[in-house]
């Protein structure tokens, strides 16, 4: 009786411990903030299923986190005490967003790899001065990362993402009302979609490709200044950075790099770039009568020279190729052609001649040999060819004959059979 009895408490423990785990479960995640914000519209709308994407609500944070209040209880939501914030106005949200971005604690228990100076960052942008002269229209952290579905930095959907940067940053550069008041162009992102580097980034999908953060820094972000411009591009163009060091325009060039590739609209530079024809960097500056545009006409000739010799070659082995011609050691020869080329084409920054024709003439030598083995493939081809032709031809001539022949003697065995027939069909009458 005893163990019945036992066994029958323990039986109402476990039933008690069912129903109530799930009640205290939905008081745990129930959030009165969301049963109301989800039913209203435009920027107080708030759905649970942004709140589920956010990287905030990953880490356990809910709205009380930023808005203060109770979640949990409809009734004390907003009471006295609970230290509900209610709307968060433009001037508290980057010492709001500091609170925990800026405290090395926090960042360390939520994601010890995400930096703790963004704040400090902002302070000394172009944003945040302006912002702390009390100019709300500037950029604060929820115009770029989001207010209530932000994203991590490296998911394709948030603003933030590399190939979303520049689109989030014309939200307020292209407009040309609130540039004036800055007297900034508003053309940036025009002319960074019709740039190589938004080609390589948007078509080729190269994240490594630049993006108005790239240059301008993201938390700190400021234009760089005229004498800074060289070392912005340097980052990645390392050796044309070393070679315009050498050039005679380092002194002159107040801009550097963007007094020939303009800032935002960088387009992919030919040849013709270096020449004095219209369109021309050096063309804007100089004349065939001064030394350095006839400088300038010397390197435009001899890389065309050179690019003529380089294709000949190219669509040479191609026809070889083609024919069935073993030319792999030729293209290799090729390859370390295209190799003088493309440094001739990055020591073009020193704006000298010789140092353009050192690289070319190296190349020289295997464009040469590669021209030379296209054109013996060719003739190797054209006497295979004239090998096999006369062999053929006899073949041909032999078949032919062999050919009449048996017809004749078909027509004359059939010219024998005819009298004998006839014969047989005069007796058999």
């Amino acid at each position: 009786m005893g163990r019945l009895q036992t066994m029958t408490v323990g039986g109402a423990l476990r039933v008690a411990v069912v129903l109530l785990v799930p009640s205290f479960s939905v008081a745990q995640n129930k959030n009165v903030c969301l049963d109301c914000h989800s039913k209203l519209q435009g920027s107080l709308k708030v759905t649970a299923e942004q709140d589920a994407a956010a990287v905030h609500g990953h880490k356990g944070m809910s709205c009380v986190t930023c808005h203060g209040g109770n979640m949990q209880d409809e009734a004390r939501a907003k009471a006295a005490g609970s230290g509900f914030r209610g709307h968060i106005s433009r001037e508290q949200i980057p010492q709001l967003c500091g609170s925990c971005h800026a405290d090395v604690n926090s960042m360390k228990r939520f994601n010890p790899s995400l930096r703790t100076d963004q704040l400090a960052e902002y302070h000394t942008s172009v944003h945040g001065i302006q912002f702390a002269k009390g100019d709300v229209h500037v950029a604060v952290c929820t115009d770029c990362h989001g207010v209530h579905e932000i994203r991590a930095g490296s998911d394709p959907r948030s603003p933030v993402h590399p190939l979303n940067v520049s689109k989030t940053c014309q939200r307020c550069h292209s407009d040309a009302a609130l540039m004036k008041t800055y007297r900034i162009a508003a053309t940036q992102y025009a002319d960074y979609t019709d740039s190589v580097h938004h080609e390589a980034m948007v078509v080729r999908g190269d994240l490594s490709a630049p993006t108005c953060s790239t240059c301008h820094g993201s938390h700190g972000a400021v234009p760089p200044g005229g004498g800074s411009v060289a070392n912005v591009c340097s980052r990645c163009h390392v050796l044309q950075a070393q070679f315009f060091d050498e050039s005679p325009h380092k002194a002159v060039f107040a801009e550097g790099c963007a007094t020939c590739h303009s800032s935002h609209k960088i387009k992919h530079p030919d040849d013709n770039f270096v020449s004095l024809a219209a369109g021309s960097a050096c063309g804007e500056c100089h004349t065939k009568d001064d030394d350095s545009g006839r400088v300038a006409e010397a390197i435009h000739g001899r890389l065309h020279k050179f690019e003529v010799q380089v294709a000949d070659a190219r669509v040479l082995l191609a026809r070889a190729e083609t024919s069935g011609m073993d030319v792999a050691d030729a293209q290799v020869l090729l390859g370390q052609a295209n190799d003088s080329l493309t440094k001739a084409r990055v020591r073009v920054h020193t704006a000298r001649f010789e140092k353009v024709n050192a690289e070319l003439d190296a190349g020289s030598k295997p464009a040469v040999a590669a021209l030379s083995a296209g054109e013996a493939a060719m003739k190797e081809r054209s006497f295979r060819r004239r090998i096999i032709f006369v062999p053929g031809i006899a073949i041909l001539a032999v078949v032919l004959a062999l050919g009449f022949y048996i017809r004749e003697l078909e027509r004359t065995e059939q010219g024998s059979q005819r009298p004998s027939e006839d014969a047989d069909r005069k007796m058999a009458a």
